[in-house]
Parts: structure tokens; C-alpha cells; sequence
């Protein structure tokens, strides 16, 4: 059991695959240019949690083509591994992937969060970004499954809006799973889960200060503007890093006697 634990743990932390958000978009450039698709998952301690409980989610995640690290105990985890990697958020990638989009002329759809946060934030976007394209605004029912006919029915909209890039705002693990099943549909399409990114955009959301998150402290900011629900998420995140630690001191020792 330990040996299994210690191998699903160790799986989680090799699932980041962007050492920088640089890095990152100079491939997003690439792909975007060759009209090859990607979807782009951005890796926290609740997709850690989740990932352990949740076997579609891992089927999603495994689908993605690149997986960022999304929080500071995933850097810091990575690190202690010998797999260092840098901060990128899906909220911090909005700004310069729409940025690169207006850029190559590829046209963007957002999908996601609730209709007057995508015509905000697509005015928002507009106002920043000259020559943006925005080709479709889309935003499912309450209660969206990723796997259901709701979701066919936003393919084809996809398809039709003849969009390049999708940013989903659809929080985990439901935009991840989306990702999956329109890219497999969609292999021109690339797909970048942004979770709160576009409220934050719009204005809907207050993202913490600029200095609460270079402290990492944006945690303590979610949580005490919403105690109630994010308590419980919280506590189930700070209850895995043990053994995530001791995934990622063991795959450092085994790196380290591979060198040898």
C-alpha cells in the first residue's frame, strides 16, 4: 500500500511539464502558428487532492499537453524532487496569452463563469489588447457536465465560431475534463484552463493583492473571504503535503543515485 501510494504521489509531481511560463508560450506561439492543438492544465493542491480521489479526473489530466504548477507548494515540491519549475498560474497566463493571440491574428472564445463576466471581461480584454478577435462567448447552464451532451453541443459551437484558443473557466475538475474531450474533437483548438482567471478580468472576483501572493499567502486571503467553503478544501490540501514531501525526497534520492 505504501509503495502504492508512494508511486501515485510521484506521478502527480512528474505531471508538471512547464518549467516557465516563458517556456510555455514560445511553444503556445508555435502551435497556435502550425494550427496543432494543446490544452493546457494548471496544477494546485486541490487538483493534487482531486487527481488521488478521482480516476476521470486523472484520465483529463493525462490528456493534457502541458500541465503548469499553480501554487507555491507545487513549485516548492517540484524543487525539493530536483525538478525545478516556476510559478504559472492560469489567471497570470490570461494577459499574455491573450496578448499572443491579438498578436497572430487567432481569433479567441471564452467559455465559462457566467454571461455578464464573459461580455465584461471580452470589453475588458478588447480595451487592452488592440486587434483582438473575440469569436464566441460561451457559457453553460449551472450544473455543466463536462461529459454530457451539453458539452457536444459546445463543441460544435466551437467548431463553428472558428476560434484558435479557448480559455475555460469552468473550475476543476470540470474544465480540465472539457479540455480533454474537445481537443479530441477539436485538434486545432487550444484550450487553457484559467479557472477564476476571467472573473478576475471582468471584475467579478477580487484576486488577492499583488503582495499577499509574492508572500504566498493567497490562500489565507480566499479563505477568509469565504471561511465556509473553502475550509474544508484547505484542510484536505494541507493533509496530502506530508506524503507529497516524502514523494518528492524519494524521487530526489533516486535521481540523485541514477547520477552516480
Amino acid at each position: 500500500m505504501m509503495k502504492h501510494s508512494l508511486r501515485r504521489d510521484t506521478a502527480l509531481l512528474e505531471a508538471v511539464t512547464v518549467p516557465s511560463q516563458a517556456a510555455l508560450l514560445e511553444d503556445l506561439r508555435d502551435r497556435i502558428a502550425r494550427e496543432e492543438g494543446f490544452a493546457v492544465a494548471t496544477m494546485n493542491l486541490d487538483h493534487a487532492v482531486k487527481l488521488r480521489q478521482d480516476s476521470s479526473f486523472r484520465q483529463a489530466y493525462a490528456a493534457q499537453t502541458h500541465v503548469t504548477a499553480d501554487g507555491r507548494p507545487i513549485v516548492w515540491l517540484s524543487r525539493l524532487a530536483g525538478r525545478p519549475v516556476s510559478l504559472v498560474t492560469g489567471s497570470d497566463l490570461v494577459g499574455p496569452l491573450i496578448e499572443l493571440c491579438a498578436k497572430l491574428g487567432a481569433p479567441v472564445a471564452l467559455l465559462g463563469s457566467t454571461p455578464e463576466a464573459l461580455r465584461e471581461a471580452a470589453e475588458r480584454l478588447r480595451a487592452h489588447h488592440p486587434g483582438l478577435q473575440i469569436a464566441a462567448l460561451l457559457s453553460p447552464a449551472m450544473g455543466f457536465d463536462p461529459s454530457g451532451a451539453a458539452a457536444e453541443g459546445l463543441i460544435e459551437d466551437l467548431q463553428q465560431s472558428e476560434a484558435r484558443v479557448c480559455l475555460l473557466a469552468l473550475g476543476a475538475p470540470k474544465q480540465e475534463m472539457f479540455a480533454a474531450r474537445a481537443l479530441q474533437a477539436l485538434p486545432c483548438i487550444g484550450f487553457v484552463s484559467v479557472g477564476a482567471g476571467l472573473d478576475f478580468v471582468a471584475g467579478t472576483q477580487k484576486r488577492a493583492p499583488r503582495l499577499v501572493r509574492r508572500f504566498a499567502l493567497e490562500w489565507m486571503w480566499r479563505l477568509s473571504g469565504n471561511p465556509r467553503r473553502l475550509f474544508r478544501r484547505y484542510a484536505s490540501c494541507a493533509a496530502i503535503l506530508p506524503a507529497l514531501t516524502w514523494s518528492a525526497l524519494s524521487m530526489r534520492v533516486d535521481n540523485a543515485v541514477k547520477r552516480e
